[in-house]
């Protein structure tokens, strides 16, 4: 039977039924939702993450999730733990050697510490000096190999340049005896022609001469034919 007073109603929550009267139903829903709220604040984080240390000095943690519970130890600066769940300012992590303890939040971080990318930073910086040895070592053997070939054109214009004077050289030479060849060559002619004109003009002056003697030589023999007949 429902109090004085009070109206019963048929209330269903979360599937549940209650018979309750109006007056009487508000406190308890205000009951069961502060509970509700109290069990999804007090639900951790079940999947496990990957958090850091901060770089401080090395970190106190404790028991449980508050500055009342007793401290159990401290946790490397700059360790990498699991965060398992977080209540309030407070998570719970596992350390390294797989112990659980509580650590505040803030001094968690979602970032690899400055000690884990310091020697990754130190890898990169090593590996980079290296790749940069390599390609001062290659460049060096490509211009050793340029250097190389440009003093084996030098050489070989060198040799050019020098063949080339000395055929000019020849050239000039072979100008020189042709020029002279030529001029011995008009002398022989100058030479052959005057004895051609030498000759021509004794061969004119015997036949003038022959000329002049024969008319006298042979009326001369004709009369002396005629006397001795």
């Amino acid at each position: 039977m429902p109090p004085a007073g009070c109206r019963q109603t048929d209330v269903t929550v979360s599937h549940f039924t209650f018979n309750e009267n109006n007056d009487c139903l508000m406190p308890k829903l205000r009951l069961i939702g502060l509970t509700l709220v109290a069990l999804s604040a007090s639900v951790g984080i079940h999947a496990e993450e990957k958090r850091y240390v901060s770089d401080e000095l090395n970190t106190w943690v404790r028991s449980g999730p508050g500055d009342n519970y007793r401290l159990v130890g401290t946790v490397n600066a700059g360790e990498e733990v699991s965060l398992l769940q977080q209540n309030n300012d407070y998570g719970q992590v596992r350390d390294s050697t797989g112990r659980t303890v509580w650590i505040p939040l803030k001094e968690l971080s979602a970032e690899p510490s400055l000690r884990t990318r310091v020697p990754e930073l130190e890898n990169q910086v090593k590996t980079l000096t290296e790749k940069l040895n390599n390609i001062d070592n290659t460049w060096n053997q490509r211009t050793a190999e340029m250097q190389q070939k440009v003093a084996q054109s030098d050489g070989v214009i060198s040799g050019l340049k020098d063949e080339n004077q000395k055929l000019k050289n020849e050239l000039i030479v072979a100008q020189k005896k042709v020029n002279a060849a030529n001029l011995q060559l008009d002398d022989k002619q100058r030479t052959i022609i005057m004895q051609w004109f030498m000759y021509g003009g004794g061969v004119l002056g015997a036949g003038l001469i022959l000329g002049l003697l024969l008319p006298h030589m042979i009326p001369s023999r004709k009369r002396k034919d005629r006397w001795m007949s």
